[in-house]
Formats: C-alpha cells, structure tokens, sequence
C-alpha cells in the first residue's frame, strides 16, 4: 500500500510538470518574446535638405543585420526592384552588400531593407539616397 501511494504520488508530480512544460506560446507571446532584427550601419549618405547630397553613381551599399536574422529572408529593393546582393555572415551579424545599378544615375531612389528573426518576427528601414550622374 506504501509503494502504491509513492508511485501515485510521483506519478502526481511528473504529470503536473510534463503539463507544465507543454504549455505553448501564443501569437501575441512569440511576438513579444522575439526581437526583432536590428539594421544599422547604412554606409551611404542620406539625401536631406538643405544639404542635398548626391552619392556617387554605381555606389556599394553596406548594411549590417543583428545575427539572429535569417539570412535567408533578407529582401533589399532599390526603387522597389529586388537589388542583387551579397551576405557575409560571423557570430555577431550579417553584412549586406550591393551596387547600385547604372540604370539610377541621376536619380532619387528608396532603399528598402526588410528581415525576418528566426523566431518569426521582422524589421525594416529604408532610405532615400540621390544618385548623381
């Protein structure tokens, strides 16, 4: 009788911790416990009044992306066109790299850049640089 109370009673307390542990997360939870990929280190000037800066044309860009970005979900648009890029990738983030097509000399463009974390969460930014010609 002693050992059938034990058996129930550990029987008790890993029922109560399995229970425990496969308590999910919801939407709104995943959501707030994800961060969300940082983008920094844009290395082209920004075209701002009064100052109207024209980049050179055919310019690198370089972006940098907090490593618990998925690389494979990076999406970098120039004038709302998929821009070809590079991704260098080491434990602390992942480095962008693109040149800007000939076809924008002379032109205002919108850089868009947006990533997803591997949690599922996402960023983005974005900006306008003038290309000179």
């Amino acid at each position: 009788m002693k050992k059938t109370k034990m058996f129930q009673s550990a029987l008790f307390i890993a029922a109560v911790l399995f229970n425990g542990m496969a308590v999910a997360y919801t939407p709104e939870e995943l959501e707030q416990e994800c961060k969300k990929p940082h983008i920094t280190d844009f290395n082209l000037t920004e075209y701002k009044a009064p100052d109207n800066i024209e980049i050179a044309p055919e310019s690198e860009l370089i972006i940098k992306i907090s490593a618990w970005a998925d690389p494979g979900t990076i999406k970098l648009t120039a004038k709302k066109q998929a821009l070809p890029f590079t991704v260098e990738s080491n434990s602390s983030f992942h480095k962008v790299k693109a040149k800007l097509p000939a076809s924008l000399n002379g032109n205002l463009v919108r850089i868009d850049v947006s990533a997803k974390a591997v949690l599922g969460c996402h960023n983005e930014d974005g900006w306008l640089v003038k290309v000179a010609k």
